[in-house]
């Protein structure tokens, strides 16, 4: 396995990077960070990479892409979050919403709901999980029922991020009853902006907002089915699994470390302080190569569940721990916010505080990660 950049791939990473260190740019991403819930200048900074296609760089070029590979997804993923840009829309819209259409969607489809998502002017969403229904979308309650040439669906869904800022969502309904309860689940393409559909916010303790989402029944038609009916459980895991790779997570904590050390660097830390950090150093290089040991696999056409739970279970777990560890070697100034003159590198590590416990519950709990590698990788719980 040969992790070294291609020269087309340093030339989109140094790309990326030069319209990210704009002076527009620069100024979009710090109002985003200092004030939270300004929207505005996130939608600014992904029509200007859409622009120029790189804002879907692993996407065909009929749809608003240009053709490259995973690891420019890769790549874009690293350097948003290592200028401060938040990516959960990105990664929504392009790598999970996106992945599925390309995979599933029909070409009337495709051709309707991708290129605007390219070109930075459309946000999807996902509406998976509910109340009773987190880890374990199996039992998922909403219902889609037929309505003569279409469906109509009832339910509610939370934790969904952007939502409030979307046109359209994958929609995880029920179709069919089955004593097996993956079975009779159906992926909709459901509009947002449209009546049936109430968006109210679920404020957490970070910077994302969640939201609620309730479903009254809303009409869709057949066109609006992703794949074929009854065929959900498939869809969802074949997504939500080739987007786990760890990426985003490690970008965080070499973002988080390097803000703590730029701060501190180690000589006014204690032997143990200083030991901790370099230690997490190492922890953060060794996420970084499993993530992009799966970007190698995907590329190359391989899907490894387990390796993809290492590397989420790895990342997860050391972005936590640096969030923690950076957090007590820079002491009370890592607690100042963005908006305070003082704060660090507006207010890194005290969003980091609040985000970093997220990380080993986002694209799979750390407890299930690890079940699946005992079980899939190890044979233990067979």
């Amino acid at each position: 396995m040969d992790l070294a950049p291609t020269p087309e791939q340093r030339a989109y990473r140094d790309e990326v990077r030069a319209l990210l260190d704009t002076d527009e740019v620069r100024a979009e991403t710090a109002a985003i960070r200092t004030r939270p819930g300004t929207e505005g200048g996130l939608l600014g900074v992904y029509r200007r990479l859409g622009e120029r296609r790189l804002l879907a760089p692993n996407w065909p070029r009929e749809y608003g892409g240009s053709g490259r590979g995973i690891a420019e997804k890769a790549i874009l993923t690293e350097e948003l979050i290592a200028h401060g840009v938040p990516d959960i829309a990105h990664t929504l819209s392009v790598d999970i919403v996106g992945l599925a259409l390309l995979l599933y969607g029909t070409d009337r489809q495709k051709e309707r709901l991708l290129p605007p998502i390219a070109r930075g002017e459309s946000v999807a969403g996902v509406l998976f999980s509910e109340p009773d229904a987190g880890s374990d979308l199996s039992a998922l309650r909403t219902r889609a029922e037929r309505d003569g040439d279409g469906w109509r669906l009832s339910g509610r869904k939370v934790y969904s991020a952007k939502t409030h800022l979307a046109d359209f969502a994958l929609c995880a309904a029920r179709t069919t009853e089955s004593d097996v309860r993956f079975h009779g689940i159906t992926v909709f393409l459901v509009p947002l902006r449209t009546p049936g559909v109430a968006v109210e916010p679920l404020w957490n303790i970070g910077d994302e907002r969640f939201n609620e989402v309730t479903l009254s029944g809303i009409r869709v038609t057949e066109e609006d089915v992703l794949g074929t009916v009854d065929d959900g459980w498939r869809i969802i895991g074949e997504v939500l699994g080739l987007e786990r790779t760890g990426i985003e997570f490690q970008a965080k904590a070499r973002r988080w470390l390097d803000a703590a050390l730029e701060r501190t660097g180690t000589a006014g830390l204690t032997p143990a302080e200083a030991g901790r950090l370099v230690a997490l150093d190492a922890d953060v290089r060794a996420a970084r190569l499993l993530a992009w040991r799966c970007v190698d696999d995907l590329h190359a056409g391989r899907s490894d569940e387990v390796r993809s739970a290492m590397a989420k279970y790895w990342a997860g777990e050391t972005g936590r721990e640096v969030a923690l560890a950076a957090s007590e070697a820079v002491g009370l100034d890592a607690l100042l916010a963005g908006d305070d003159e003082e704060s660090l590198g507006h207010g890194v590590l005290e969003a980091a505080c609040r985000e970093a416990p997220g990380l080993t519950l986002a694209s799979g709990t750390s407890e299930v990660m690890l079940t699946v590698i005992a079980s899939a990788g190890l044979g233990l719980l067979a």
